[in-house]
């Protein structure tokens, strides 16, 4: 009998010190203000990753451009002719994570092709091919708003990803 009184007695106390009506917690519902601030957050905190990715490696001389996507052209071919929007354009792409994680390669399947602004492809690789001309050969770091965004890519790719890419424009149609 004496095993029983302690399990009860401690059920007793654990239970009586609970709180009869527990103040309600007002639940904030999302709002346009909050989705600013997140987005806002989020993007400091990837500047902050980005600029100490850049401190750590030197040998990445990189131009910042408006959008916050940076590149470097590290085999420029001296063409003249860059791609404008809805041309055809073939890419070698290797695509990792700003840790290094190799997400994909073009080495693995065929060259990466679509039309300039007028497909799904990240709008930071968009920006950076009609920077380029067939030949050139570039580094790009992509803040996940110029990525995949909050979503990943539901494969290889996370959520909020910074992506560092290297590419190489082989064609424009």
């Amino acid at each position: 009998m004496k095993h029983l009184v302690i399990p009860f007695a401690f059920l007793f106390v654990l239970f009586s010190c609970r709180e009869k009506n527990p103040v309600p917690v007002k639940k904030q519902g999302w709002s346009k203000e909050r989705s600013v601030d997140f987005n806002q957050e989020i993007n400091e905190r990837e500047i902050i990753q980005i600029a100490l990715f850049l401190e750590h490696h030197t040998e990445y001389k990189m131009t910042e451009t408006e959008t916050g996507l940076r590149y470097m052209i590290y085999k420029d071919s001296a063409g003249n002719t860059n791609p404008k929007i809805g041309q055809e354009v073939w890419l070698d792409l290797t695509i990792k994570l700003l840790d290094g994680t190799s997400c994909y390669t073009s080495e693995d399947s065929e060259d990466e092709v679509f039309i300039v602004d007028k497909s799904d492809k990240e709008s930071g690789l968009n920006e950076i091919v009609k920077l380029l001309t067939v030949g050139d050969k570039a580094k790009i770091i992509l803040p996940s708003h110029l990525a995949h965004g909050l979503l990943g890519d539901f494969d290889k790719i996370p959520p909020q990803s910074i992506l560092l890419i290297d590419v190489q424009l082989n064609k424009i149609k």
